[in-house]
This record gives C-alpha cells, sequence and structure tokens, in this order.
C-alpha cells in the first residue's frame, strides 16, 4: 500500500507559502498527490493540506516533523500537523440504545469503506451488544447514573487509553461528556445531532419538528465541546419533508440523514481532511 505523508497548515496570510513547502516537498524527492488551500481573508489567515508520496523521499518518517519545522514552520509562524497514510486511526463508538448509527458505521467499516480500526464499543445499555458480537467488537456495557458519572468516565478513559483510541464517535450517544472529558480528546470526539444546531434540542426533536410544520430536517456532525451541541461543525445535510409526513415518518427519515452525515463526518477525520480553527472547522477537498 501506497504510503504518503499529509500535512495541514494554518498561518498568518503571507507571501510565499504555497512556494516554499512544495519546493520543500520537490527539493527532497517528493511527488504531491493532492494539494487544496483557502484564504480566509477577514482573519488573514492561510489554510492547506497537502499530501505526498514517501516512496523514495529523502527525509526519512522519524525525522520529517523536525527537518520541516526547521526549515518552513517556524519561519512561517504555523500551526501544523504531519500524519501518516500508513497510520490507521484507532476509533472507539460510544452507544446508547438507538442502532442505526452504529449498524452504518460497523458495515461500512467491514465493507472496507472507512479506513480504520475499531477496539471496542461502550455503552450505557446492554441493549446492543449483541450488535457488537456479529462484528467481533469487544462491548462494554458501563450502566450509568447521576451518582456515578465521575466513576463511569473514569472507567471509559481508562478503557479508551488501554485500546490506544486515537478518537471517539459518539452514535446516538445520549449523555453528555464532562469538559474534563472533553480536554483528553480536542477535536477528536464527533457526535451526531439530530437536527441543524440549535434547532428543537431535547428529546424528541422530530415530534417537534412535525408540531412546527417544517419543510426540511436535517442532521450536523461536529466535534464535541463543552459548548453542548455547540462544537465546530463537520458536516450537515437535510431532506425535504411534507404535510404528508407522519411523525414516525420523519423519524425515519431523520434516522436516514443521521447515519449520512455522521457517516461523512467520521470520514472526513479519517482522511485528516478536517482542520480547526477558532471552532470553525475547515473541510479539505
Amino acid at each position: 500500500m501506497q504510503n504518503t505523508a499529509i500535512i495541514r497548515i494554518h498561518c498568518p496570510d503571507q507571501r510565499g507559502i504555497v512556494a516554499n513547502v512544495t519546493d520543500f516537498i520537490y527539493r527532497h524527492n517528493g511527488n504531491i498527490l493532492y494539494l487544496d488551500q483557502h484564504t480566509d481573508r477577514a482573519e488573514e489567515r492561510f489554510f492547506m493540506r497537502v499530501e505526498w508520496d514517501l516512496d523514495g523521499f529523502a527525509i526519512a518518517p522519524e525525522k520529517l516533523q523536525q527537518t520541516f519545522e526547521e526549515a518552513i514552520a517556524t519561519p512561517m509562524q504555523m500551526v501544523w500537523t504531519l500524519n501518516f497514510s500508513s497510520q490507521i486511526p484507532r476509533m472507539a463508538i460510544f452507544v446508547s440504545r438507538a442502532s442505526h448509527c452504529l449498524y452504518d458505521l460497523l458495515a461500512r467499516y467491514s465493507a472496507g469503506e472507512l479506513n480504520v480500526e475499531i477496539p471496542l464499543i461502550i455503552s450505557n445499555h446492554n441493549d446492543l451488544e449483541q450488535v457488537a458480537n456479529q462484528f467481533g467488537i469487544p462491548y462494554f456495557h458501563l450502566p450509568l447514573t447521576k451518582d456515578n458519572k465521575p466513576e463511569v468516565e473514569a472507567e471509559q478513559i481508562r478503557l479508551c487509553k488501554e485500546y490506544t483510541v486515537d478518537f471517539i464517535v459518539l452514535a446516538r450517544y445520549m449523555q453528555i461528556l464532562s469538559s474534563e472529558f472533553n480536554a483528553l480528546y480536542p477535536n477528536r470526539i464527533i457526535n451526531i445531532h439530530h437536527s441543524f444546531l440549535p434547532a428543537f434540542a431535547g428529546a424528541k426533536p422530530y415530534h417537534a419538528a412535525h408540531s412546527r410544520g417544517v419543510k426540511l430536517i436535517g442532521a450536523t456532525g461536529h466535534y464535541v465541546t463543552s459548548d453542548l451541541d455547540a462544537g465546530p461543525i463537520i458536516e450537515q445535510d437535510v431532506i425535504k419533508i411534507s404535510h404528508h409526513d407522519t411523525v414516525q415518518s420523519l423519524v425515519q427519515k431523520g434516522k436516514d440523514v443521521e447515519k449520512m452525515v455522521l457517516s461523512r463526518a467520521v470520514q472526513a477525520h479519517i482522511d485528516r481532511k478536517t482542520l480547526v480553527y477558532k471552532n470553525k472547522t475547515i473541510i479539505f477537498a
């Protein structure tokens, strides 16, 4: 399998960013495969993602971080990350009782659509344990009450560390993570919200949408922060509805769009195509 290097950058907008980065890759015998860039003129900020083939590249992977930092990143005041395509991210899935998002992610994973490892599934209920068993993934049932939340979160964190988890997906996990938990995985916890944020919050969003006679329903995939359902948005989509729809048909259509939006958000994260700046997610092509 082809091994590539992926750099995501943001820095003050200035002359020569693309020229310096691409020349660095060229001078060390690299072949650029993908490059996407964006300038936020209001912020005077430049964003870029570049991926290149490491076959024949003159700098060893273990030396690339320091070499690029000294030659390019520091002089140009870059905030940047380096990843290699050979590093397969490890994704934990947190669930409650709803199965549609879990089934969708596991089906895509089994079909080879998601280049990821799923070492474990964690839930506050045991309803979906049989689903995990179908796919041969360890399932940890950690019952949660208002009295034992700190202990449960401590165990969740311990399991994620034990299984060397890189990021977490809340696949309709109906619990709020503490600020302390979120701080351990900044921009590495993905949630699916059952509306265009912040409309129709609460446990029954489709009932509320139906009672208001809305014409579109949607879903939002976002990174989790300490601000409830206000983290950087990764993906959104909508489905058109009408007065012919019942609450039940709205729920079904809502599940469909939730699955689609969550899978696209997860895919973007796995492909290292997201970059968060000031609570806003840049999605590279």
